[in-house]
């Protein structure tokens, strides 16, 4: 299903944009361009091919620009194609249609998609930062300060690893007594990561009172998953797999592994935890990183604060409208009632597929517990 939509989007993309190009161009050469197309199209497919891990870069970084420019390119084409059409049938538009119909209605949309993905690009090169203030039941926490990130997304093409000094500082001056990295780290290939050894010493420099801890998203799997856990112990960061830990005797963090991984954990698997939750949450405040917020409705008041990420809020308008409709909670702080645990979704420090923002942010998210 997923290959005939993105066949049929392509298909009636080249369609169009031949129609314009030779208005623009009559001697355009079809085969020549069918040619370059196909190529850029199928760029996505050859990016899991193996190849070395520059020729794979190469691809991937063709087919994830693509994929922002094809989606707001169907979308502007096909408002001008109905509004064309509708024009035509309330006979404001001529026709037969005129070729500068065709012409301006094409041009119109590639500025669009131009202006919208150079947007796009420059708004995922920043990072915002949001804060949270959390009262939790029954209890006193003398303002314990969690930051959190999620979606790194380590070896996609997006800007991650070339901000991540400037994230590390970020983080730094938040002063955190928790860092949570809630999953997502990697992207499906270590061997994609530009420079690890680089990575590993900026992360070994983040300063946390009490220890940076994470969880496995569902791009933290496959056949590198070894080399991931590696990278992890290197950065002094404490990988929870359905574990726990006591922070300072006041609180119990727990990590969850996901549901879904892609290409798997290995021998490890999601557990049922919830008798360990119930029993540690007795004596004290339990905050759960767990990276899909789909699981958000599974917890009760045995929990105090979930930790969430995996859905982007969207990435890029309209898939906010997407991600809004299939999770209970896919960005901000939620709160089903009183009784049921407080949830934090970020939208996560940077990008997955296309490097692009539109109509949401990267951002880094600093939670004080009351």
């Amino acid at each position: 299903m997923v290959i005939l939509i993105y066949g049929s989007a392509n298909f009636y993309i080249a369609k169009r944009l031949y129609q314009w190009l030779n208005i623009l161009f009559p001697n355009i050469n079809a085969k020549i361009y069918i040619g370059v197309y196909v190529f850029i199209a199928l760029s996505i497919f050859l990016g899991f091919m193996p190849f070395p891990a520059i020729i794979k870069n190469i691809f991937n970084w063709i087919s994830a620009h693509w994929m922002g420019i094809l989606m707001y390119l169907l979308i502007f084409t096909l408002l001008a194609d109905i509004f064309i059409l509708i024009g035509s049938l309330i006979n404001i538009v001529p026709r037969p249609i005129s070729q500068n119909v065709i012409f301006y209605k094409g041009l119109i949309a590639i500025i669009l998609t131009a202006g919208i993905v150079t947007y796009g690009i420059y708004n995922a090169n920043r990072i915002k930062h949001v804060s949270y203030e959390i009262q939790l039941k029954n209890v006193v926490l003398n303002d314990i300060n969690i930051v959190m990130i999620s979606d790194s997304h380590l070896g996609a093409i997006n800007n991650f690893e070339k901000n991540l000094e400037r994230i590390v500082q970020d983080i730094n001056d938040m002063n955190p007594d928790i860092v949570c990295i809630v999953g997502d780290i990697f992207n499906d290939d270590f061997n994609l990561i530009r420079n690890p050894d680089r990575a590993i010493s900026l992360f070994r420099s983040i300063n946390a009172t009490y220890g940076v801890f994470a969880v496995l998203g569902n791009h933290d799997g496959g056949r590198t998953l070894s080399q991931m856990k590696e990278f992890l112990e290197a950065s002094n960061i404490t990988l929870l797999n359905d574990e726990h830990v006591i922070i300072d005797g006041r609180l119990a963090l727990f990590g969850r592994l996901d549901a879904n991984p892609i290409g798997g954990f290995g021998t490890l698997e999601r557990q049922d935890i919830t008798d360990t939750i119930v029993s540690v949450g007795a004596d004290m405040p339990v905050i759960v990183m767990d990276h899909n917020p789909i699981h958000i409705k599974t917890y009760g008041n045995e929990v105090d604060l979930i930790l969430a990420g995996h859905t982007h809020r969207g990435q890029m308008f309209p898939g906010n409208l997407i991600t809004r409709a299939i999770f209970v909670a896919d960005y901000g702080h939620y709160q089903k009632d009183e009784n049921s645990p407080h949830a934090i979704v970020t939208s996560g420090v940077s990008t997955w597929g296309p490097p692009m923002r539109v109509g949401t942010n990267n951002e880094i998210v600093n939670v004080v517990l009351r």
